[in-house]
């Protein structure tokens, strides 16, 4: 997978590469589903959620400019795969996710697996995670119609936003937002990308 999908391809940080060669990506999909684990594609997980294909997870990664050590929130904890892969690089993580059942299951698996730098939270991702902030890096795993302010006000001068932003829940573009200073923000155009949609009171409604 490291070697086919994501060194042959863009994928060149050396830390994201050893982080998603370290981790037993299998462990985070269901049992009906871990022949396929490390096929380029995502997978689906549950409560209309997927795994992302894991050249997505590396891009974004890679995207976040991690050096190492660094305090980062995740919005959109999923399986707790894409946790994991930051969790090998920073120092601590914190990833939220809406679905009280996916996070709870995340919570379990990452402990099992003896992840004592990532704290996981049922909750609203839009709104970011104030009593841990302010971070050097965010990342969003799910299309939101606008970049949250709340996610953006948590991050600190020079830390960098990944994110997923389109008008539609059906195709966004990956953009990758960066603090200046208190008051400005710089915005990349990365790639265009679909994920499922951010819900929540800076993102889409809930259905």
């Amino acid at each position: 997978m490291v070697e086919r999908q994501l060194a042959a391809r863009d994928i060149s940080d050396p830390l994201v590469l050893s982080a998603m060669g370290r981790i037993q990506r299998e462990k985070f999909v269901s049992a009906d589903y871990r022949s396929q684990a490390y096929h380029d594609g995502p997978l689906p997980i549950g409560y209309r959620q997927t795994i992302s294909q894991p050249y997505i997870v590396a891009l974004m990664t890679q995207a976040l400019r991690l050096k190492g050590g660094e305090n980062v929130l995740e919005i959109g904890t999923g399986s707790g795969y894409a946790a994991a892969v930051l969790a090998e690089i920073a120092g601590k993580v914190t990833t939220i996710e809406f679905i009280s059942e996916l996070a709870q299951q995340a919570e379990r698996l990452l402990s099992d697996l003896g992840y004592d730098n990532i704290s996981v939270i049922h909750g609203d991702g839009t709104l970011g995670y104030s009593p841990n902030a302010p971070y050097d890096a965010i990342v969003v795993t799910a299309g939101g119609p606008e970049v949250p302010e709340s996610l953006k006000q948590q991050l600190k001068t020079g830390g960098r936003l990944v994110i997923p932003v389109g008008a539609t829940t059906s195709m966004q573009s990956l953009l990758r937002v960066t603090r200046e200073d208190k008051n400005n923000f710089s915005h990349e155009d990365l790639c265009g990308v679909r994920f499922v949609p951010l819900v929540g009171e800076e993102g889409w409604p809930v259905e």
